[in-house]
């Protein structure tokens, strides 16, 4: 068992997913790499400014599990052509209250039904990731997009197809060698 601590956080407020069952799918399968505690965004209000005094504590509570954590996975479905209004809320949150994201290492992966995976909720998050405020280190490359979510998990929450799911172990090999060598990196700072 890795002591490598992530945080998968689950970026819509949906009751189901394909993007939760994704990190739990990861949860799972790379537990010798790493312990995964997946967050929900559910709780989290829409950020406003006039709340800055009173913090939610929903947003206080992951906020303290991101800075604890070693990384982040962010799993986005796409709609619209862009991340879901709750999980650029949750950012928004983020950006202004402890700077949880800052510095932190993040791997972005995203489910979806159609055939372009999340291709373009990929690219808005990154965006997003690197602006000022929040400041995220995002692994570059190694973009894992499911498409066609509803046909590659089987009931029991596993991919089934086998070269989507060595290409998704080879995108988490890339993110824990990018967290241990931002550990060092901290370290040696």
């Amino acid at each position: 068992m890795s002591n490598l601590n992530l945080v998968g956080i689950v970026g819509n407020n949906a009751p189901f997913s394909y993007n939760r069952v994704l990190l739990q799918f990861m949860k799972q399968q790379f537990t010798d790499q790493f312990n995964l505690e997946i967050c929900e965004i559910d709780d989290i209000p829409l950020f406003n400014e006039r709340d800055l005094a009173s913090v939610p504590k929903s947003v206080a509570t992951l906020s303290q599990k991101i800075k604890n954590a070693d990384g982040v996975i962010i799993a986005t479905p796409e709609y619209d052509h862009a991340i879901p209004a709750a999980l650029k809320s949750a950012i928004e949150w983020f950006s202004v209250y402890e700077h949880a994201l800052t510095t932190k290492p993040v791997m972005v992966v995203g489910a979806s039904l159609g055939v372009q995976g999340t291709a373009r909720a990929q690219d808005n998050l990154r965006q997003i990731l690197n602006s000022p405020g929040v400041n995220g280190f995002v692994m570059p490359g190694f973009e894992f997009l499911l498409n066609s979510a509803k046909t590659k998990f089987n009931d029991q929450g596993e991919l089934t197809d086998a070269g989507t799911a060595k290409f998704l172990g080879e995108c988490v090999d890339h993110f824990v060698s990018f967290v241990v060598d931002n550990k060092k990196t901290v370290a040696i700072a």
